[in-house]
């Protein structure tokens, strides 16, 4: 399945049936009055958050949504039928954005949300309704309110527990590998990983869901590289892990790596008026297997004297270190997160007297 976290598309409400203009023409009834019925309501804009979709994939080659419109009213004083809403069903995670992208309209974060995005338009009135003492056969109606209509961004932002940011071949996509269930590519080579990868870690009875989003680089900010634009996924995490390359990464030693990550983050937290700065974050030396101890310990007090609180020291490729640093991350979830949620804990209802129909 392909990946896409961003769409736009056009939504449109149904417009109100008109109202009928009729009069009564029964045998034996004298100068039959109006009776023309009210037109039908139109059909709603309904978007609903759904399990099972994690990409807006759908909505690249479905861009137009239009919901019915009311029926007509018609004689006998029946009204028009209402059309039924069109519901669009999304991931979990996404945001409706205006046109203009400045304005959130609405944000999906729990399965099940449903919001009625454009209302359908009232139907018409039919003659009968205008029928007065004074005005007894009247020919007037109304031809039903339209629908409202508008362009909207659909932005999606996977929600995780947990997210990986680093440099790229920092050893984000083994790590990820090495502690859930993804199957992320490793290879290397810069930019291995161009979409985000979700993974579910289980670790002392917990569960929690780690992210791993595209490496950034210096000016990543600017767009230098796949740029920031995937820093979004991790905007709803609790806890940052910035894995850094205990060997080096371009020239980069781990405390000027440090450095570079955290100033993309700070600059996209100024641009969206979200600080990912600001979020707690784990600083990780990764691949512990090629170095040694000497060398471990000196980076971690350079990182120490760069501002890190606190220095973890981990291999993805042979797990060394891994159970000490999902201890830390434990200490920053809620006491269930999202996927421990969905497994519904059964009553021991052993004592209760067994279903009889008497």
């Amino acid at each position: 399945m392909h990946f896409l976290d961003q769409a736009k598309i056009y939504v449109k409400s149904g417009g109100g049936g008109p109202g009928a203009v009729s009069f009564r023409r029964e045998k034996y009834v004298e100068y039959g009055g109006p009776d023309g019925g009210n037109g039908g309501r139109g059909g709603d804009i309904v978007f609903e958050a759904v399990a099972g979709l994690n990409t807006l994939i759908d909505f690249r080659y479905s861009q137009h949504f239009k919901a019915p419109r009311g029926g007509h009213g018609m004689g006998k004083d029946r009204t028009g039928a209402s059309a039924e809403p069109l519901v669009i069903k999304v991931p979990v995670g996404t945001q409706i954005l205006s046109e203009d992208k400045e304005e959130v309209l609405a944000d999906f974060t729990e399965v099940g949300q449903r919001v009625v995005f454009l209302e359908g338009g009232m139907g018409g009135r039919g003659n009968a309704s205008y029928k007065t003492s004074t005005n007894r056969a009247p020919r007037q109606h109304q031809p039903g309110m339209p629908g409202e209509e508008m362009w909207v961004w659909l932005r999606l932002k996977l929600l995780a527990d947990v997210g990986l940011v680093g440099l790229p071949n920092a050893g984000k996509s083994t790590f990820i590998n090495a502690v859930s269930n993804a199957q992320a590519k490793v290879g290397d080579y810069a930019f291995t990983t161009l979409v985000p990868k979700l993974g579910v870690v289980r670790h002392k009875g917990r569960e929690f869901v780690l992210a791993d989003i595209p490496g950034l680089i210096e000016g990543a900010a600017e767009g230098v590289g796949i740029g920031d634009r995937f820093l979004g996924h991790i905007e709803r995490c609790r806890v940052l892990i910035h894995l850094i390359d205990i060997t080096g990464t371009d020239d980069a030693d781990p405390a000027e790596a440090m450095r570079i990550v955290e100033e993309e983050l700070a600059a996209y937290g100024d641009k969206e008026h979200t600080r990912l700065d600001e979020k707690p974050r784990l600083v990780v030396l990764n691949k512990l297997d090629l170095a040694d101890a000497e060398l471990v310990e000196g980076f971690r007090g350079e990182l120490l004297a760069a501002g890190a609180e606190q220095v973890f020291a981990v291999s993805g490729a042979t797990g060394a270190g891994i159970p000490e640093l999902l201890d830390a991350v434990l200490a920053y979830l809620p006491d269930r997160t999202a996927t421990e949620t969905k497994a519904v804990e059964i009553e021991d209802d052993g004592d209760a007297p067994a279903w009889s129909p008497l």
